[in-house]
């Protein structure tokens, strides 16, 4: 069976999955208090007392290595043999689950502990070798052939949980390999992730950032965070000097990072050939059994709607009062409301919105919310961004915030919160082989909470500027989300396609590239928003590219999490229903076929223009109140 890898979450038997919803991988330099206080600390002691029980477990794990390694060529000595062996792997796991969740979030509290740092190396390092010592089991489970494995599923009724993954591991058989392949594949998998390693360092830690003063006499250091925070600016002026900065120093290394990229891409290349797929683009799908006509109907109707792009882009050139949008008007707010919440809110406007799923639900989350679940505020060294991890089966999952009192700080925390009712509605309910969710589908069921959230929101607004206010941050979601992250998947596809047609690849050429599909994008030769050349170096500045054709999955989820709220609008009960299984399902089927069933089908173009359809309501309400003052 395929062995899954560490990740902020993963299921056994499947592959990667991720559940990250910040990247950056910098530490944040804010700090919410000195000495926060432990209630908003999340407790580590339910997966390890200590770090010496850590340690023991994780010796725990790499003791069993050697006998999983005995059992190799016994699993056609029959049903129980079979079963035994399959319990065992998935036993390793489960304990392995735990020891990386344990080391990942402490390494996590604060980036610039080095034996934190440490620990999380050793737990990759740990799933490093489990992997090599299980690279046996899928050629022989595929060498005892699919009637041999049904008949031992007719024998022993003790293999029913891991039925989906034998499914999944015989729909392999084209692409794995004899053992000493897949041995060595399984040892090459550190090495090729050089690409993604040296640019994490390079991203990170080690190009020295320029300080700029913007217009108030402030100075600040524009680093990814300072990019991030100060090109939202209402000073123009200090925005254009916030890019111009930024972009300017990443052009320093434009050659280097561009190497990098390559060689990842390349590194992908060579593993999909080496596994017998036409393309990088059909390995990525194959995983989840997904057709490939979901990706090409996303990209296909996100073309189509530009125009819906470039009329929410001239919208904003309204509101901001500006005569030309530039790339450097984007981020600023369309509407600066002098409004802040804090944690005790943020739970209340979450449970308020998630009503419609009734009191079981509603007591859940809130039992949940009241735990020592979560590391809430921000504080120096800790990892940026937000993310669920539920690594630990046998636990609860954990959630890391950067909690700032804004709106889009509770919509995080509902969209987060929904990710760890799936998780809490899963393990309830599948064993643990199938307790896991795809990242397909793992973005879905948030994105439909965090649309809970926004109309409880607009509804609730008493002025024109809160309703604007909000109806803005639906728009910037939706382009973000379902426009930015299809051109990103675009402009990746076109780069693993110029390696597969023999091309090279350097900085110059990836910038070359990416400046035609932004610029599309953005209506820049129809003077819709107007990107200098040294914007179109954007691409170095985005880690989700080694993360393997993963970002179209961020639109498919806007796109699948909005037609499963307006299910639930319409058609009431029934949708609820249908949208709480598919949470209970876990991942007991393929993603598509579990999507289907909870009543959207993603290989269609309705999904898409409806969510088309709700940009242009939006930015029909906001032009409405707009013309009346």
């Amino acid at each position: 069976m395929r062995i899954p890898q560490p990740a902020t979450f993963l299921s056994f038997g499947l592959s990667l999955t991720f559940s990250v919803f910040s990247l950056n991988l910098q530490s944040s330099a804010a700090s919410h208090a000195t000495e926060p206080d432990p209630a908003t600390v999340w407790d580590l002691t339910d997966l390890y007392p200590d770090d010496e029980a850590w340690t023991a477990a994780r010796e725990g794990v790499l003791g069993w290595l050697g006998t999983l390694e005995s059992r190799k060529g016994t699993l056609g000595q029959g049903a129980e043999q079979f079963y035994e062996t399959l319990q065992m792997v998935s036993d390793l796991y489960r304990t392995a689950g735990r020891v990386h969740a344990y080391a990942s979030l402490r390494a996590d509290e604060d980036l610039r502990i080095a034996p934190n740092q440490e620990k999380r190396q050793l737990a990759l390092q740990m799933y490093g070798k489990v992997s090599e010592a299980a690279s046996w089991i899928d050629p022989e489970i595929l060498a005892l052939g699919r009637a041999t494995i049904e008949a031992y599923q007719q024998q022993e009724p003790r293999l029913e949980p891991f039925a989906h993954q034998l499914d999944n591991t015989l729909r392999n058989a084209p692409h794995t390999l004899g053992d000493e392949a897949e041995q060595i594949l399984a040892a090459a998998g550190q090495p090729l992730q050089a690409g993604y390693n040296v640019y994490g360092l390079l991203a990170n830690a080690e190009i020295p950032w320029s300080k700029i003063e913007l217009s108030n006499g402030e100075t600040v250091t524009i680093n990814s965070q300072g990019y991030s925070t100060n090109r939202q600016s209402e000073n123009r002026n200090d925005r254009k000097l916030v890019f111009n900065t930024y972009w300017g120093k990443w052009a320093e290394y434009e050659n280097t990072i561009g190497m990098t990229l390559s060689s990842h891409i390349q590194a992908e290349v060579f593993l999909a050939k080496a596994r017998n797929y036409p393309s990088v683009l059909q390995r990525e799908l194959f995983q989840d059994n997904l057709p490939e006509e979901i990706y090409r109907t996303l990209v296909r109707e996100v073309n189509n709607a530009l125009p819906t792009l470039h009329r929410y882009f001239k919208l904003r050139e309204r509101m901001l009062g500006i005569d030309q949008m530039h790339y450097y008007d984007i981020y600023p707010p369309l509407v600066s409301l002098d409004q802040k919440f804090d944690l005790e809110q943020a739970k209340e406007m979450t449970l308020d919105a998630m009503s419609i799923f009734g009191d079981d639900w509603v007591d859940m989350q809130k039992h949940a919310m009241d735990q020592r679940w979560m590391h809430v505020y921000p504080q120096p060294g800790k990892r940026s961004g937000a993310y669920q991890n539920r690594s630990a089966f046998d636990v609860h999952p954990y959630l890391l915030l950067n909690f700032d009192g804004t709106y889009d700080a509770v919509s995080t925390f509902a969209h987060e919160w929904g990710h760890a009712m799936h998780t809490l509605y899963a393990q309830q309910e599948q064993p643990y082989e199938t307790a896991g969710y795809s990242t397909f589908i793992a973005e879905i069921p948030s994105t439909s909470l965090e649309l809970l959230l926004e109309e409880d929101t607009i509804k609730g607004a008493t002025s024109d500027d809160e309703r604007l206010s909000y109806l803005g941050n639906g728009l910037e979601g939706m382009r973000g989300t379902f426009f930015r992250q299809t051109m990103f998947a675009e402009f990746e596809l076109s780069l693993y396609e110029a390696i597969e047609h023999g091309e090279a690849l350097s900085g110059e050429k990836i910038t070359t590239m990416y400046a035609e599909i932004v610029r599309r994008y953005h209506g820049h030769d129809e003077g819709v928003v107007i990107i200098d050349d040294a914007y179109t170096r954007e691409w170095m500045f985005i880690p989700h590219f080694y993360y393997n054709m993963y970002v179209y999955q961020y639109a498919t989820s806007k796109t699948a999490g909005t037609a499963l709220y307006y299910n639930m609008i319409e058609e009431g009960q029934p949708a609820v229903d249908r949208f709480i299984q598919l949470l209970k399902d876990g991942d007991s089927d393929y993603p598509h076929e579990l999507l289907k069933k909870a009543g959207v089908d993603l290989s269609k173009p309705d999904p898409y223009r409806a969510l088309v359809d709700r940009m242009n309501t939006i930015m029909d309400q906001m032009e409405a109140i707009l013309d009346k003052r």
